[in-house]
């Protein structure tokens, strides 16, 4: 009998062959800001915009526990044989961080949204595609009492 490390290695394999995009949950607050820097930004532009775009948004206080949003601790594997522990930030945040990665890299784009248990195929720094997946994420945030009520919201 396989190893389960081995079977689930294999697996991953498979993952590749397709493009995993798993619907995704974010925070009206998240989306607004998110929506600005991605359009005052230059290098990963179109694919935040798109993982913006894809976004099913909800209400700050209706977004579930497991789900990455800004400021989330995160632990991860990719199919490459990496894990991880990242906390998804703004760009102007991440140098103040050693665990800090921001949300305008290939991996902070990948992240966003994600809940705990999600797969995503991504592409790399390097340039190589593989599947990332979240194992478990880490809030800490009190819903916002005041949300904006001139942002259009699905709540």
């Amino acid at each position: 009998m396989a190893p389960a490390a081995f079977l689930w290695m294999e697996a991953v394999s498979t993952l590749l062959d397709f493009t995993l995009r798993p619907r995704i949950v974010l925070a009206e607050t998240d989306h607004r800001t998110l929506l600005a820097l991605a359009l005052s930004a230059r290098s990963t532009v179109l694919d935040l915009l798109a993982e913006l775009e894809r976004a099913q948004v909800v209400a700050d206080h209706a977004v579930p526990a497991d789900v990455v949003r800004m400021g989330s601790v995160v632990r991860y594997r990719t199919s490459l044989g990496a894990t991880g522990r990242v906390r998804l930030v703004y760009p102007n945040e991440a140098a103040a961080e050693g665990e800090a990665v921001s949300v305008l890299t290939p991996m902070g784009i990948a992240l966003i949204g994600l809940r705990a248990g999600q797969s995503i195929t991504w592409t790399a720094e390097d340039g190589r595609r593989s599947v990332l997946t979240v194992i478990a994420v880490e809030n800490g945030f009190e819903p916002d009492p005041d949300p904006d009520p001139d942002y259009p919201s699905a709540a």
